[in-house]
């Protein structure tokens, strides 16, 4: 039977891959040539724009989503500018009748999802929006309030994880091997250098060593999990100097991969017995919850990217901002070894790892007394990872004003935390080399190291290496002090 000659326009965001995605499969499946089309455009995002390690990140995806739709015999249309001004003149030019896109649920994006909705359903186009990166949609776990609450959020992961363990997945789609092209060019059709998502100055020189963006990486990664480091997840991913993480979170960021494929790889492991059903699998299948928690609580409480989920800490007394002293901890220059560490490791890679993530967090809120939004906008513009309902759980619950946040009496010691987790300052060595030399008894407290263990060491405390950039212990009593107020009735 011949196919359509009016096409079918799959606009695509945070979904660079060709499997398990709804949004083009249905496209596919109209049997008309499908135009892919990419628009970068940064105002549609409100207030949080695409950071510049997400850009770098961005721009190499595009190119591996590029070479990839030229297997199928598609390509990849580019635009530069206003979303619906680009669909607009698309539209116009190809005489499209549909157009279809998987959901994004970040607050400025479900705004535009909903208006492109309306316009183009008035228009006559056909308008098909897919679940996104997602296991679940965020307003499919909820709980039973009250007869006029109705249907509540979760405030508390180990409740909506127990919940949507009760829920359905949504299924896995089948990926599409060949797309029906439309093979004219288009107006302001753009190259992939047009869109300037490449540094101008070489900061990104060590990210090439560290990652593969694209769904062919993100493969790479997952089977790298699935061949070891899932076998020893419970306990590696504390530790900073392993490679015990699984590296999936910026493909999930970017839509390389998706949490339902990921979860279906561990399931096959799992039923033909090369993966033992144990606390290593329950733990990295609630880390992958987790991020659906985050989503779930982004999209009912989506203020909260800018304002505490706790109404107390509206009035919290956070200190003012003194710039030299910020960018000391941006740059990992603060005298803590542990945190230098871990902010260098950001720098340089557009990573860090989670548990330090926890530690710098809690030094720049609760010892320096920043508010956090310092630090989940410094998150957002070097992590390659970022993510938006990630980055804002995380940050609020260190501050202790998000759900299921920490208490507000957990300040993390970053030289306990050293010393648990990086021993022997494996870690720390690695990132902050001036230290590389001292005895693991000081390796996360320079300070407390004698004036010829540090001599020996090539170590000068305030000129080869900082002095703390506080008193951890004055800092800790303050900042119980100062949370304490709000936490009183």
């Amino acid at each position: 039977m011949p196919g359509k000659t009016q096409p079918t326009i799959y606009w695509l965001r945070r979904d660079l891959r060709l499997k398990d995605n709804p949004a083009l499969h249905w496209a596919v499946q109209r049997n008309a040539p499908v135009i892919c089309v990419y628009i970068h455009d940064t105002k549609s995002a409100g207030d949080w724009q695409p950071g510049a390690a997400s850009c770098w990140w961005l721009h190499h995806s595009l190119q591996a989503l590029s070479d990839a739709l030229k297997s199928t015999g598609n390509q990849l249309y580019l635009f530069n500018g206003s979303t619906e001004t680009t669909l607009k003149h698309i539209i116009e030019h190809t005489g499209a009748d549909a157009i279809s896109w998987n959901r994004r649920y970040e607050p400025a994006a479900i705004e535009l999802d909903k208006k492109l909705k309306k316009q183009l359903s008035e228009q006559g186009l056909e308008v098909f929006s897919a679940p996104g990166n997602l296991c679940h949609e965020p307003w499919q776990v909820t709980r039973t309030g009250t007869k006029a609450e109705g249907q509540l959020p979760y405030k508390v992961f180990t409740a909506y994880w127990r919940a949507s363990l009760k829920h359905e997945s949504i299924a896995i789609t089948p990926s599409v091997k060949s797309i029906p092209a439309y093979s004219k060019k288009l107006p302001d059709q753009k190259k992939l250098q047009d869109l300037q998502l490449l540094p101008t100055l070489p900061w990104d020189d060590q990210f090439p060593d560290h990652w593969q963006p694209g769904e062919k990486g993100a493969e790479k990664n997952l089977q790298k999990l699935l061949k070891g480091v899932i076998s020893e997840y419970d306990t590696a991913r504390d530790l900073p100097a392993q490679s015990g993480t699984s590296k999936l979170s910026p493909h999930l960021a970017f839509g390389e991969t998706t949490p339902r494929l990921i979860n279906a790889a561990v399931a096959r492991k799992l039923k033909d017995k090369t993966l033992k059903a144990d606390d290593n699998v329950e733990t990295f299948l609630k880390e992958i919850g987790w991020r659906e928690f985050a989503y779930h609580l982004l999209y009912h409480f989506s203020d909260t990217t800018n304002q505490p989920l706790d109404k107390r800490f509206t009035k919290f007394p956070w200190k003012k901002i003194d710039a030299d002293t910020l960018k000391r901890w941006q740059r990992g220059n603060t005298g803590i070894p542990i945190v230098d560490a871990g902010m260098r490791q950001l720098w340089q890679t557009g990573w860090m790892h989670n548990r330090v993530r926890m530690v710098v967090g809690s030094l720049l809120i609760k010892n320096i007394g920043y508010h956090w939004l310092e630090g989940a906008q410094w998150f957002w513009d070097t992590l390659v990872d970022a993510d938006l309902a990630s980055n804002t759980m995380g940050w609020q619950w260190v501050a202790g004003s998000g759900a299921d946040a920490a208490p507000y009496f957990r300040v993390f010691n970053p030289v306990r935390q050293g010393e648990r987790f990086d021993k022997k300052g494996e870690y720390v060595r690695k990132w902050v080399p001036e230290l590389a030399r001292l005895h693991e008894k000081h390796i996360h407290s320079p300070w407390a190291a004698s004036e010829a263990e540090l001599t020996e060491a090539g170590i000068e405390l305030g000129k080869t290496y900082p002095h703390p950039i506080v008193d951890l212990k004055a800092t800790r009593v303050e900042a119980l002090e100062r949370f304490a107020k709000i936490k009183t009735p």
